[in-house]
């Protein structure tokens, strides 16, 4: 069913194909009539399948012409604030809807002066919404959609309360979306104070890897991972290549031996200053850096049409956050490789990931390297191999060992 068949205005349809988009994904199938009609919804999906529009375009519709501040869309990080106002600028092209957005680690002159200029749309982080709101320069009594986007991450940076003090700030009356990848218990007693008889969406196993995504784990030893990083880097077409580190000294390391190569890198971690978080991004999404290393902050953080390739180059901390990582490509029905360089001493991550997905990863091997053994393999492998005897008899092992009881 195409966009035209969903009920959406005329604007809003020329914002849409002004942006490209084909058909709807099935999350934007499922989740904007019933938006439309003035149903709570509460939805779970993978990440990467079009869920800012899904909520977006209800909302600006149900907006309809500028006027006061009725649209509250919460995001866990700047990053995700700073790429849904652009998403829902974009849809509102052809409106005269004015969205901003409001975050922390910057200063808060711009915000302030966007705000008493009149905003229909508020896309905030918790933090710094509750810093306009005791300052007195954002009310929210006029709020008719409260949209709570990646609920789960939220959780995971601490939101909880924050949440629970700003919801009730806003009028009972309002329509509510609640947007998750994963809908653990504790976000699910969170969804039923906060909607009204929600129609409920599910897109996907929360644990899966999208289908447009294929890939495989190399083996190799920790000295070994960055030459493997520049070979997969030579040896793969691609345009535009995320590579997630587990530290913040981590990425930058990566990112100082790939400039010596003569590779354009960008680098995302929480000890970037704003500005240098934003140049990165909009560097890596016009295509002026190649390659942006990272830590998890980036994992539902980025937004980037076209990333080709994501290389995790230290394997995951959580076996949820690989699904994240991988899902930052594949996106918008595009196809995309991910590949994850695993060492021996984080088998037993890669097994825990595996048990998590229900599949097995396959493993790869570039041509001209050398995968080394792991596990029972590597023991044996490194235990010497005994001198055979002169008269031919089998070579002495020692003395066997017996555990339990003594047996004559």
């Amino acid at each position: 069913m195409p966009f035209t068949k969903l009920g959406l205005t005329k604007p809003l349809l020329e914002g849409v194909q002004a942006m490209g988009y084909g058909d709807p994904t099935p999350v934007q199938l499922r989740a904007i009539p019933p938006a439309l009609e003035g149903r709570d919804i509460i939805a779970s999906a993978q990440t990467g399948t079009g869920k800012t529009a899904a909520f977006a375009l209800p909302a600006l519709q149900k907006l309809g012409q500028h006027g006061k501040l009725r649209c509250l869309v919460l995001e866990p990080t700047r990053e995700l604030a700073m790429q849904v106002e652009t998403s829902m600028r974009d849809l509102a092209r052809f409106t005269d809807l004015r969205i901003g957005s409001v975050f922390g680690g910057v200063g808060y002159g711009a915000q302030r002066a966007a705000l008493r200029d009149g905003l229909d749309v508020v896309v905030a982080t918790p933090g710094r919404l509750e810093d306009h709101l005791q300052q007195g320069t954002i009310k929210l009594g006029d709020i008719e959609v409260l949209v709570l986007d990646e609920v789960d991450r939220m959780l995971d940076v601490g939101f909880l309360p924050p949440m629970k003090r700003i919801i009730p700030k806003c009028p009972k009356d309002r329509q509510t979306l609640f947007f998750s990848a994963t809908l653990p218990p504790e976000i699910a007693q969170l969804a039923d104070w906060a909607l009204r008889d929600p129609v409920r969406i599910e897109i996907g196993a929360s644990r899966s890897v999208t289908s447009t995504v294929k890939h495989g784990v190399y083996i190799t030893d920790q000295g070994g991972k960055f030459g493997l990083l520049l070979a997969l880097l030579k040896a793969a077409d691609s345009t535009s290549v995320l590579i997630f580190s587990r530290t913040k000294h981590g990425a930058d390391r990566i990112a100082k031996r790939l400039r010596a190569n003569n590779l354009s890198v960008a680098v995302l971690h929480a000890n970037r200053s704003q500005n240098q978080r934003i140049e990165a991004l909009e560097g890596f999404k016009s295509g002026r850096y190649g390659i942006m290393v990272a830590t998890d902050i980036a994992a539902r953080g980025i937004d980037v049409a076209g990333v080709s390739h994501v290389i995790n180059y230290d394997i995951p901390q959580h076996p949820e956050d690989y699904v994240h990582r991988i899902g930052r490509t594949g996106r918008a029905q595009r196809s995309g490789d991910a590949f994850t360089l695993v060492a021996p001493d984080e088998i037993k991550k890669l097994a825990a990931i595996e048990r998590f997905i229900g599949q097995k990863i396959e493993r790869l091997q570039l041509e001209g390297t050398n995968v080394p053994k792991h596990g029972a393999e590597a023991m044996a492998a490194r235990r010497p191999k005994p001198e055979p005897r002169m008269d031919g008899r089998p070579a002495f092992r020692g003395p066997k060992r017996r555990f339990g009881r003594r047996r004559d």
